[in-house]
């Protein structure tokens, strides 16, 4: 199975979602996890991952880790070409570097040259971004390439993103 992670915040609360699906040209989840944790600090500026981390975590901790093949999320995996942590990164490390974390962001971040792959999907210009560990970086891609939907960001990543809105 592959996860795909959002988070929202709203006051002192923050709303993850996962949807699982099983093939990465899957149009609809196979399953959807969501909970709403209180007490979230705040935003800590170069450690997104403090605020966040907890909260994908807590809601691993509703599945079957050893089914998982794959987790994609919201942001980058690695923050520079030395491989600095990002919150993909870290929650790779998290997980004993078992499970491959791809990072898929919206926005470019120039101290990644090498490390990030840009892809077109659509008719859009403007590319994704793709960061990956435990996977090969052109797979990683691939897969986020292959994804369903016929615009920028892939149908499930939207529906993550929507649900984590609701």
């Amino acid at each position: 199975m592959i996860l795909a992670f959002d988070t929202h915040y709203f006051e002192d609360k923050a709303k993850t979602v996962a949807i699982q699906f099983e093939h990465w040209t899957d149009e609809f989840p196979s399953h959807v996890y969501e909970e709403t944790l209180e007490g979230i600090q705040p935003y800590e500026s170069g450690s997104f991952y403090k605020r966040e981390l907890p909260c994908i975590l807590s809601l691993l901790k509703q599945m079957d880790l050893t089914k998982i093949d794959a987790i994609i999320v919201d942001g980058f995996v690695v923050l520079d070409d030395e491989g600095s942590l990002g919150l993909g990164g870290y929650l790779y490390e998290a997980l004993d570097q078992k499970i491959p974390v791809i990072g898929v962001a919206k926005n470019n971040f120039a101290k990644i040259k090498t490390l990030k792959i840009p892809i077109l999907r659509g008719d859009s210009q403007k590319p994704l971004y793709i960061t990956a560990k435990g996977m090969n970086l052109q797979q990683a891609a691939a897969h986020i390439q292959e994804m369903h939907g016929e615009y920028r960001f892939p149908t499930l990543l939207k529906e993550v993103d929507r649900l984590g809105r609701e």
